[in-house]
């Protein structure tokens, strides 16, 4: 599953290069396996992952998944209260991270 983005991301050539293994298991098992199974629709592990990127603050890998989210099926109105609902869950900075790369991600 590979999917443009403006994200800072490396280029998934470069972590092939650099972590092929790493890259292996990326592509077979969390695209390949984990995000294919039928117990969860492609939109709700979504929405999961993005709250769960937030809630760790790992922003870096949030445009990657803010995007695919949108191709998923996931509004940006629900994006948005999902950053809003986390600030106080996963705290204020957190969610204001995340709204600087969702702000990226439409410029409406």
């Amino acid at each position: 599953m590979s999917t443009k983005t403006s994200s800072p991301m490396l280029p998934p050539e470069t972590m092939t290069r650099l972590t092929p293994k790493l890259a292996q298991v990326t592509e077979q098992v969390l695209f390949g396996d984990l995000w294919q199974r039928s117990e969860l629709p492609a939109r709700d592990r979504s929405l999961i992952t993005v709250a769960a990127l937030i809630a760790l603050n790992r922003t870096e890998q949030l445009p990657f998944h803010l995007d695919l989210a949108v191709k998923n099926g996931v509004t940006h109105s629900e994006l948005s209260e999902v950053i809003t609902h986390l600030a106080f869950y996963a705290g204020w900075p957190a969610a204001a991270s995340a709204l600087t790369r969702f702000a990226a991600l439409d410029p409406q």
